[in-house]
C-alpha cells in the first residue's frame, strides 16, 4: 500500500463511520404530523381518544388537536381568517353543517374524488355535496330536541308538553310548587348567536312556513309575528329569565346540567355532560321532541358537524385518510357511545351498545330525519346575521315583533333577490 493511500484510509474511515452512525440516528420513515381543528364544545377529549387509536394502527403519523370557540360564528370567524391568509397550520377542520359550501366556494377546501355518500343520512350526504362534488365528509348528526327535568314532571304528573302554549303551563305549575327563585321554566337560545335562527325558525317552521324556495324568499309575516311574540312571551311572563337576549347555546347546557331550568331547546351534546358526574341533574334527565305552535306541527332544526380538508394543507393525502376514518361508521358508533354524538348512519340508532349508553336515541332517528334545513343560499351568513340580530333585539326589549318581523322581511329582500 503506498504512502498516499495509508494517508486516505483514515480520513475514508471516519467517514464511513460518520455515516453509519448517522443512518442509525435517523429515523427510518418521516413521521407526518397533521393538526386538527375541533370546536371546545365538542368533547375534544372523546375525539382525542378514536385519534389516539388511529395514531396507534398509523404509528407514522401523529394528530394535534387545536381547539376554539364554543359557538359556530366563532369557530368561523377564526377558520376565515386562517383559510383567508392559506395558512398551512390546519390540515383537518371541524364545519359547521351550514359551511361546507361556503368554504368549497372560496376554494378553501378540498374535494373527495369518487366517494360514495350512500351509506350516511341523506339529509348529509346532500349537504356536503355541491354540483357533484364530495366536498366534506360528516362528523356527526344533530339536531335540537326538549331537554326537561323528568323527576320535576313526574313530581306533579306532567308529561312532556306537544305545544309551546302546554309548556308554559307546566313550567309555570312546577315553578309555582318548588318555589326556588333560581328555578327557570324554559331557556333557550337569544343571544345573537346563530342558534338564535333556529329559534326564530322553530315556531315560523311550526306554523307550516318556509323562508325560501330553491332560493328564493317566501317570507311569512304574521308567521314571523307569532314566533318572536312566543319567545319574548316567555321572558315576559317570566317562564324564561329576564336577560335571556344574552343566553348562549352553553348557557342553556350549564344553567339546565347546574339543576337550575325545567325545561331547555339544546343540541344532543348536551345529554353527555347533563349525565356527567358533575351534573346536578345525572339520571334526572328527558328528552323529547321539540313542541309545536298551537294547531301547528312539530318542527326542529337541522344542525350537525362536517369534517374538511384544508386546501393548504401540505399533507392532502394523510389528511383524507384521516378524515375518512372519523366519519367511519366505527368513529360514529365510538362517538355516540362515548361522547352521546348523534351517528350519521340510520343503523345505529338501533344498535344494541348506543341505546344502550343513550336510551333515547332509539326515538331520535324520526327526529334527525325529519329536522328542517336552515336556508340553502351562497349568502347565508348574511341572511343568518338579520335574523340572529333582529330576534337579540326583539328579546332585548329594543324592538317589538312588528317591527323585528319587517326589518327581517326589508333586508331579507334585498338579500334574496
Amino acid at each position: 500500500m503506498t504512502l498516499s493511500k495509508l494517508t486516505a484510509f483514515p480520513k475514508f474511515a471516519g467517514a464511513l463511520l460518520c455515516g453509519t452512525m448517522l443512518a442509525f440516528a435517523m429515523p427510518a420513515s418521516a413521521e407526518t404530523a397533521l393538526n386538527i381543528y375541533i370546536s371546545s364544545q365538542h368533547q375534544p377529549d372523546v375525539w382525542r381518544k378514536a385519534l389516539d387509536k388511529y395514531e396507534a394502527a398509523n404509528p407514522d403519523v401523529k394528530v394535534k388537536i387545536e381547539t376554539g370557540g364554543n359557538t359556530s360564528e366563532a369557530q368561523a370567524q377564526y377558520l376565515n381568517t386562517v383559510m383567508s391568509a392559506k395558512d398551512t397550520s390546519l390540515d383537518v377542520l371541524i364545519l359547521d353543517v351550514i359551511r361546507p359550501a361556503q368554504f368549497a366556494a372560496a376554494g378553501w377546501t378540498s374535494d373527495f374524488a369518487d366517494k360514495d355518500m350512500s351509506s350516511y343520512l341523506p339529509a348529509y350526504a346532500g349537504a356536503n355535496t355541491v354540483d357533484g362534488k364530495v366536498i366534506a365528509l360528516p362528523a356527526f348528526a344533530d339536531s335540537q330536541f326538549l331537554y326537561y327535568r323528568k323527576d320535576l314532571l313526574e313530581k306533579y304528573g306532567i308529561a312532556p308538553p306537544k305545544t309551546w302554549d302546554e309548556l308554559k303551563v307546566a313550567a309555570k305549575k312546577i315553578a309555582e310548587g318548588e318555589g326556588n327563585a333560581n328555578l327557570q321554566g324554559l331557556s333557550f337560545q337569544g343571544k345573537a348567536i346563530e342558534g338564535a335562527v333556529c329559534t326564530f325558525l322553530l315556531p315560523y317552521w311550526s306554523q307550516g312556513k318556509v323562508l325560501t324556495d330553491n332560493g328564493r324568499l317566501t317570507f311569512d309575516r304574521d308567521a314571523a309575528i307569532k314566533s318572536l311574540s312566543l319567545w319574548k312571551s316567555f321572558a315576559d311572563e317570566g317562564v324564561s329569565k329576564k336577560n335571556i337576549a344574552e343566553v348562549g347555546t352553553d348557557d342553556t347546557r350549564k344553567e339546565f346540567q347546574a339543576g337550575n331550568v325545567i325545561f331547555a331547546v339544546n343540541w344532543s351534546y348536551a345529554w353527555a355532560q347533563a349525565q356527567g358526574k358533575e351534573s346536578a341533574v345525572a339520571g334526572k334527565v328527558g328528552v323529547a321532541r321539540l313542541p309545536a305552535m298551537t294547531g301547528g306541527e312539530q318542527a326542529t332544526c337541522l344542525g350537525g358537524w362536517e369534517w374538511g380538508v384544508s386546501a393548504y394543507s401540505e399533507h392532502q393525502d394523510e389528511a383524507k385518510k384521516l378524515v375518512e376514518y372519523l366519519s367511519s361508521q366505527d368513529v360514529s358508533k365510538f362517538m355516540a357511545i362515548n361522547g352521546s354524538l348523534l351517528p350519521t348512519y340510520a343503523g345505529l340508532y338501533q344498535d344494541a351498545e348506543v341505546t344502550k349508553s343513550a336510551p333515547w336515541f332509539a326515538d331520535a332517528l324520526q327526529v334527525v330525519e325529519t329536522a328542517k334545513p336552515r336556508p340553502v343560499t351562497p349568502r347565508y351568513n348574511e341572511v343568518s346575521e338579520v335574523i340572529r340580530t333582529t330576534v337579540n333585539a326583539v328579546l332585548a326589549g329594543v324592538t317589538t315583533p312588528e317591527d323585528g318581523a319587517d326589518q327581517i322581511e326589508a333586508r331579507l329582500k334585498r338579500i334574496l333577490r
